[in-house]
C-alpha cells in the first residue's frame, strides 16, 4: 500500500511518532511515499527526522502556538494575533497539501495531528481514507480524567482535535495504558509508537537528572533551580539555535540542541526525567523505567491534561514549574511500570497493521456533501 504521512511538526512526538509507524508500515511491505511536515515560518524541523523517516519529506507553514519570552509559556494574544496576520501564507500552505497529494496518489493518508488535515478532507473531499493518530484524541473519551474547573479548555481542545479529524476513517488514541474505544466518535484505543532506537537501548541508572522542554523560553526556571542546587548534575536539551551544539553553562549543568541519538543515550542512562509533559517523551521514559515529572507548559491545556494521565499510569509525579525538589522527594516511592508498559507496548503492532489495512480497504463515500465540496474548492481557488 503507498501511503502519505500529514505530521504536525510543533514539538518532538508526532514526529518520533510517525518515525515509529514507518518502521512498522516497512516492515510489513508497505511504501511511505510522501511526508508533509507542518512548521511555524520560525521553526527550524530537526534533522534527525529527514534521515530516519526514510521518506521525501516536504514542508509547509502551519499555525503554531507563540510562546511566551519571559519563560510564562503559551501566549494566547499572540498565538490568535499570528493566526489571523499569517492566514494567507496558512491557505498557502493547504493548497501545497492538495497539489503534493494530487502529485502523489497515495491508498492511505496517515495524519499524526496535522491541524490542515480535517479542513484538507472538508474542502478537497478527497476519495483517500484517512487515519488520524494521536494522544489528543484519547481526550474525546467519555472516561479521560480532566484537570478540574477547565471546562472550556477541554470544549475547546476536543473541538480541535474533532477538526482536525474531520471526516477521517478512524482515530486511533495512543495512550499510556489500555481502555475501550468508542464507536461514536470512531476511536480506537492503541499504545504508544516508539522508534526502534528506544527499544534497542539497555538502561542504567546514572547520576544527573534528565531535562527536555519544548521552548528554550523555559530554561530560565532551570537555571533559578540549579543556581540553588549546584551540586545536582543536569543535562538539559532544548531548541536554541542562537547558541552552539552543546552550550556548557558549569560544571554540573549543559544544554544540549535536540539531537535524536544524543537525547536518547542521555535518557537510558539518566537518574530520571523532567519534561514538559509531552506524550512521547513520557512513553519513552516508561519503557526504559525511568520516573518521570511532569511540568506542563503555562497555560498549555493539553499537557496539563498529559500531566494527569502519566500520573494515573504510574509514570511518575507531576509540578506546576521546574522544581526538581519535587521530583527528588517524590523518587523514594516510585513504583516501576516498565513490565506493565511494555506488555501494553508490544501489543501494538499488530494492532496499527490491522487498523491500516482495515482503512486502506473500506471505499470512501462523500456524495451527500459533493456541492458543498465544490464549491469550497471553488472559493478557495479564487482567493487562493
Amino acid at each position: 500500500m503507498k501511503i502519505l504521512f500529514l505530521v504536525q511538526g510543533e514539538g518532538r512526538g508526532h514526529m518520533t511518532q510517525a518515525i515509529s509507524l514507518s518502521q512498522i508500515l516497512r516492515r510489513a511491505g508497505h511504501e511511505i511515499a510522501a511526508t508533509l511536515v507542518g512548521k511555524a515560518s520560525d521553526r527550524i524541523i530537526p534533522s534527525f527526522f529527514a534521515e530516519q523517516i526514510k521518506a521525501p519529506v516536504y514542508e509547509f507553514i502551519a499555525p503554531a502556538i507563540v510562546y511566551s519570552q519571559c519563560g510564562a509559556g503559551m501566549n494566547v494574544g499572540r498565538t490568535l494575533y499570528a493566526l489571523v496576520r499569517n492566514s494567507p501564507r496558512y491557505f498557502a500552505g493547504l493548497k501545497s497539501i492538495h497539489e503534493k497529494i494530487s502529485e502523489v496518489q497515495p491508498d492511505l493518508i496517515i495524519s499524526f495531528y496535522e491541524t490542515y488535515s480535517g479542513l484538507y478532507n472538508v474542502i478537497f473531499r478527497p476519495k483517500i481514507p484517512m487515519l488520524c493518530i494521536a494522544h489528543q484524541y484519547l481526550l474525546l473519551h467519555p472516561k479521560f480524567v480532566f484537570p478540574k474547573n477547565k471546562t472550556l479548555d477541554r470544549i475547546l481542545i476536543n473541538l480541535n482535535s474533532k477538526a482536525a479529524s474531520w471526516l477521517a476513517t478512524k482515530r486511533l488514541a495512543l495512550s499510556f495504558r489500555e481502555m475501550e474505544g468508542v464507536l461514536k466518535e470512531k476511536i480506537s484505543v492503541v499504545p504508544p509508537l516508539l522508534r526502534r532506537e528506544v527499544l534497542d537501548l539497555a538502561p542504567s541508572k546514572g547520576d544527573f537528572f534528565l531535562v527536555y522542554m519544548t521552548h528554550h523560553s523555559l530554561s530560565k526556571q532551570i537555571i533559578a533551580w540549579h543556581l540553588a542546587h549546584p551540586n545536582v548534575a543536569l543535562h538539559c536539551f532544548w531548541d536554541n539555535s542562537n547558541v552552539s551544539d552543546e552550550f556548557v553553562f558549569d560544571k554540573t549543568l549543559t544544554f544540549h540542541r535536540i539531537n535524536s541519538e544524543k537525547y536518547l543515550e542521555k535518557l537510558a542512562s539518566c537518574k530520571a526525567l523532567v519534561t514538559t509533559a509531552g506524550f512521547e517523551s513520557v512513553c519513552e521514559a516508561m519503557y526504559l523505567g525511568k520516573p518521570v515529572m511532569m511540568v506542563p507548559v503555562p497555560n498549555h491545556f493539553e499537557q496539563e491534561c498529559n500531566a494527569i494521565d502519566g500520573v494515573i499510569a504510574g509514570a511518575g509525579v507531576t509540578s506546576k514549574t521546574f522544581d526538581l525538589s519535587v521530583l527528588m522527594e517524590y523518587l523514594p516511592k516510585h513504583q516501576d511500570q516498565t513490565v506493565k508498559f511494555r506488555k501494553w507496548y508490544r501489543r501494538g503492532e499488530s494492532m496499527f497493521l490491522n487498523k491500516v489495512a482495515a482503512a486502506g480497504k473500506k471505499p470512501v463515500v462523500r456524495r451527500k456533501s459533493r456541492t458543498i465540496s465544490v464549491s469550497a474548492q471553488r472559493i478557495f481557488n479564487t482567493f487562493f
